[in-house]
């Protein structure tokens, strides 16, 4: 079971539960559930409150909730465990994800995206700013940004209010900082504006020029860069990607990660979310790179094939994430 299985499932157990009469038929039952991973110090892997949102319209105890649907779940093929904690948190731990699984995933994510970044599924258009400078930027790149996470989330424009500026306030740039599309570029703008709350101001500093570590902006995007480049240079010598099993836990997880966190930045409408997930993935990808290629009088391998599968679902995951902020993904940097 992938984390993005979880979320489904979750949704599956409150319906069971309420049509077999485990839990009153005044219980609401959501068309999707959060789930998140857990947070430092909890239990489990991952968490959601689903029991709070499933008690209220009943007046049922969230615990109470919570304990019907844990027995449930703790059935299910795919979690190891369930437990419930404080006043009905659900806690799962999953599996290791397996990378076949993990580079399938993002094969059928860049698809959707691809639709997105197309307009195919971009239903409702956000007027653009008068020009690059005006105090609507801002708001419109976040905006923009948003209404394609819901897009690829499958929902549509009428999900994000557009007649109510206040239901997702926007902190404009600030005026200190004049034309930052002009002084640092689209992108790099793009991303600073992004990469903070929309309700804070964002900042900028020459860091986000900066061809280095120095800038994640640019490290995200230098990873994309490599993950294509070992695509390259692996044709050159013969071989291509083949899934199979690699012992690279952190960079799986972070992959089974990916659908959870673009759930979580539509629901809540927060871009920011994704860009610390970028940066997190493409960290972890540049430690990885090291071991895809053959070294010396190696020969190509099935681990090398698989190595290379991996490396360029996690490049595919970041050039999608970026599509979904609105900012390019060049091949070669």
């Amino acid at each position: 079971m992938t984390p993005a299985d979880l979320s489904r499932t979750v949704v599956r157990a409150v319906r069971c539960a309420v049509e077999e009469g485990e839990l009153p038929a005044e219980a609401g039952v959501p068309e999707r559930v959060v789930v998140e991973r857990t947070r430092p110090g909890g239990v489990g892997d991952y968490a959601t409150p689903v029991a709070f949102q499933v008690a209220k319209p009943a007046g049922c105890p969230p615990r109470d909730v919570a304990g019907v649907l844990a027995r449930r779940l703790g059935a299910e093929p795919g979690i190891e465990r369930v437990e419930v904690t404080g006043a009905g948190f659900l806690n799962f731990v999953l599996p290791p994800p397996s990378a076949p699984a993990v580079v399938r995933d993002a094969i059928v994510r860049d698809i959707v995206i691809r639709d997105v970044r197309g307009g195919a599924m971009f239903a409702a258009p956000v007027p653009a700013p008068a020009d690059e400078t005006g105090t609507g930027l801002r708001e419109c790149v976040v905006r923009c940004s948003v209404l394609r996470l819901v897009s690829a989330r499958g929902g549509a424009g009428r999900d994000l209010p557009q007649d109510r500026p206040g239901d997702l306030p926007v902190a404009p740039v600030a005026k200190r900082d004049g034309d930052v599309v002009a002084r640092y570029g689209r992108d790099a703008a793009h991303w600073a504006m992004l990469a903070v709350p929309a309700r804070e101001t964002p900042a900028f500093s020459d860091t986000l020029l900066v061809q280095g570590e120095a800038s994640e902006f640019f490290r995200v995007r230098y990873a994309h860069a490599r993950s294509r480049a070992l695509v390259r240079n692996a044709g050159q010598l013969g071989f291509h990607p083949e899934p199979g099993d690699v012992d690279a836990p952190a960079l799986l997880r972070l992959l089974a990660d990916h659908d959870l966190v673009l759930e979580a930045a539509a629901h809540h409408r927060a871009p920011e979310r994704l860009t610390r997930h970028l940066v997190e993935l493409a960290g972890e990808l540049l430690d990885f790179q090291y071991g895809v290629l053959p070294k010396g009088d190696e020969k190509p391998s099935a681990a090398h094939r698989a190595r290379l599968a991996l490396a360029e679902a996690a490049g595919t995951v970041l050039a999608g994430g970026l599509a979904l902020l609105g900012i390019d993904a060049p091949d070669c940097l």
